[in-house]
């Protein structure tokens, strides 16, 4: 557990959905922009856990811009982390109840697995996967935007989940029964 005493901008997530996720190789939204490792966070509004310290890290983060980045006072509109998938993602399912954060790191992330040993198959983290994050929230303030970033530092798979990505996989498109007569093919 993380000690907000320590690191008051520090968060590890309770069981949350990972989607958009560029955890192996950094992404970038375009051309104009640097490559980065990413992943969008969806947290479940049941989890109060996750979201309480998620507001009480966005606050932390807000007093450390306010003596660092912002001049000594609040910023009338800051961009902050936390969404809601219900008004943000109306269409899509995988956001239905839940709130989501999207963070990024140029460093990869760590990956392991329940027992805490690395995961080194890229196989098993995908979009749909349930997953633990260490997060850390900071201020910004870039081109007259203001807000709250989160940064992605590591990821812990916790279950399987189905798959975001829109394929299907082998398994399932072979799942029917062909046994590999050749007669069937001739």
């Amino acid at each position: 557990m993380s000690n907000p005493a320590i690191n008051p901008t520090k968060v590890i997530t309770g069981k949350c959905r990972l989607s958009y996720a560029h955890i192996w190789e950094p992404s970038s939204i375009n051309e104009n922009s640097p490559a980065k490792y990413s992943a969008c966070i969806i947290i479940p509004k049941t989890d109060k856990a996750t979201l309480a310290k998620l507001q009480t890290a966005t606050e932390a983060a807000i007093q450390d811009g306010i003596k660092s980045k912002w001049k000594g006072k609040r910023p009338p509109k800051l961009k902050l982390p936390l969404r809601d998938g219900d008004e943000e993602r109306p269409d899509d399912d995988a956001f239905a109840g839940c709130y989501f954060i999207n963070a990024n790191s140029s460093r990869q992330p760590g990956v392991v697995d329940l027992a805490r040993q690395p995961i080194l198959d890229r196989d098993e983290i995908y979009s749909g996967c349930y997953c633990r994050f260490a997060v850390n929230l900071y201020p910004f303030s870039t081109n007259g935007n203001n807000g709250v970033a989160v940064g992605l530092n590591n990821v812990q798979k916790v279950a399987e989940g189905e798959r975001l990505a829109g394929g299907s996989r082998a398994e399932d498109d072979f799942n029917d029964g062909y046994t590999g007569d050749l007669d069937d093919i001739l």
